[in-house]
């Protein structure tokens, strides 16, 4: 692009020019300098019958990413806008707290699953965050972002991308339902930085309680593992946690092995969504690896302790908050349809109904109440499933003619999107797992648990892994850690 190439001559003279220091300002002159669009910084719309349209993801999760793998490139430039440059395995995100895992098995980067956004002419991947949606001009206003830290003093840059066709894949948050102190002091677990941040913190209060002078009590705060929320991935931490202290701290922090312990609270029954007879088999291996299960809800949340809503206090060194997920701010601040629970609405082929050309698929969209259908849950195969259809879909229309903007009104879409529940699974530690087959909580289906029940986990999640590569490193990982234990450095 000619204002790209432009815009890196200007800096590298801004780099230049001894007296003069870096300035954003003058980066971003560069930059509207460049562009000879009317000032547009960014990339400017497509031409019909000379360039290929322009497909705009935001976001790299399931959804996001599926989509990208399957879409066809010759059809399409593809420009990826998200604050991450990989796709989280989410399923085995707990793995990696305690070293079952390297965070490197997890993450996939965008370049392998799409080698488009890496290596052809047209198509980009932008580290950065969409900030404002414009769909009358077909442009997404964005603006750069960066790893936060207290060195790092570059403001973000803004920029625009006009598209013919956008997706919005960016995902939710963290629900925390307005209590105070949550995301001040509790951990969440949705990202590899998340289980970077909770590995160090295990690792710290490890090392700390068995520093000469640490009293009793504050060693049993200190080594006091709270996990809030008992859906799959608070039950699936807490059965990881108890394996690790069971198998490497008891062998390894000897010492204060009788001070650690493992606390799940919950506001009703863990694994709500699986057979009742698969949730007492887990609430049984819980108990039996030491998880202690209590059942309240947290009203506050303190630098050192929680307050549930009985008054009972639970002091904690380290406290994981895993209780489902919901629209984030920029989700919530976009001015289109809301399904129930403050989703994206959309139509049975996924579109946004309101606005031509605007597509939403996972955790941030939702069936509109016009379709009749339910909202379905935030779960990692209903995105994966969204995104493969959405890619095929996408495909036809371009096929069609209907690839450019305000091309594809008249065209007939097919058939419209139909989700159909695989099956769910969950890890409860010391080789245990749940497996429940049904398509949803009134249908009959296979459920199992126990042993069989983990291997068909392990081997399913393998193959669901999306490359070969990183299918090396989780079979390589799970051995290191069955033949020597888990690796307890703190990096």
């Amino acid at each position: 692009m000619a204002w790209l190439q432009t815009l890196a001559r200007s800096s590298r003279s801004l780099l230049s020019s001894k007296p003069s220091p870096w300035s954003l300002s003058a980066f971003r002159s560069a930059a509207t300098a460049a562009s000879g669009v009317g000032g547009f910084s960014g990339l400017g719309p497509t031409e019909a019958g000379k360039d290929k349209p322009r497909l705009v993801v935001l976001g790299t999760g399931w959804a996001g990413c599926r989509l990208m793998k399957s879409i066809d490139t010759k059809l399409y430039d593809v420009v990826c806008i998200s604050p991450r440059n990989h796709m989280v395995f989410t399923p085995l995100l707990a793995s990696t707290c305690v070293g079952t895992l390297e965070f490197r098995s997890v993450a996939e980067p965008i370049g392998r699953i799409q080698p488009s956004i890496s290596t052809t002419p047209g198509s980009y991947f932008f580290l950065g965050r969409c900030a404002f949606i414009d769909p009358d001009s077909h442009t997404v206003h964005c603006e750069t972002v960066t790893d936060g830290s207290a060195s790092d003093t570059l403001e973000p840059w803004k920029f625009k991308v006009s598209y013919d066709k956008l997706v919005i894949a960016s995902g939710a948050e963290a629900s925390t339902f307005g209590i105070r102190g949550v995301r001040e002091h509790a951990v969440f677990l949705r990202e590899v930085h998340h289980a970077q941040e909770i590995r160090r913190k295990l690792l710290l209060n490890l090392m700390l309680s068995d520093v000469p002078g640490v009293s009793e009590e504050e060693k049993r705060r200190l080594l006091h593992c709270v996990v809030i929320g008992g859906g799959p991935t608070g039950v699936e931490f807490s059965g990881e946690l108890s394996d690790f202290i069971i198998r490497d701290v008891h062998q390894r922090y000897s010492h204060v092995k009788d001070y650690i312990r493992v606390t799940l609270i919950e506001a009703n029954e863990i694994l709500s969504s699986f057979d009742v007879r698969l949730r007492t088999y887990a609430t049984k291996q819980l108990t039996k690896s030491g998880v202690r299960l209590v059942r309240g809800v947290v009203k506050d949340v303190q630098p050192q302790k929680i307050i549930l809503n009985d008054g009972t206090e639970v002091s904690y060194g380290l406290l994981v908050w895993s209780t489902g997920v919901g629209p984030s701010p920029f989700i919530s601040s976009l001015q289109f349809p809301k399904s129930p629970g403050g989703r994206i609405g959309v139509d049975e082929w996924l579109r946004v109904p309101s606005v031509q050309d605007v597509f939403a698929i996972g955790d941030c969209s939702g069936f509109h109440e016009n379709t009749g259908r339910q909202v379905l849950p935030a779960l990692a195969q209903v995105a994966e499933r969204q995104g493969k259809y959405l890619a095929a879909l996408l495909n036809q229309i371009c096929r069609a003619g209907g690839g450019h903007a305000h091309h594809a009104a008249n065209l007939e879409l097919g058939a419209p999107f139909v989700y159909r529940h695989l099956g769910s699974m969950a890890t409860v530690g010391r080789y245990k797992a749940l497996v429940d087959l049904r398509q949803s909580k009134e249908a009959k289906g296979l459920s199992l648990a126990g042993f069989i029940s983990w291997f068909i986990w392990r081997s399913a999640y393998l193959t669901r892994v999306i490359s070969w590569r990183n299918r090396f490193y989780v079979a390589i990982n799970w051995a290191t850690t069955f033949v020597f234990g888990r690796d307890i450095s703190r990096i």
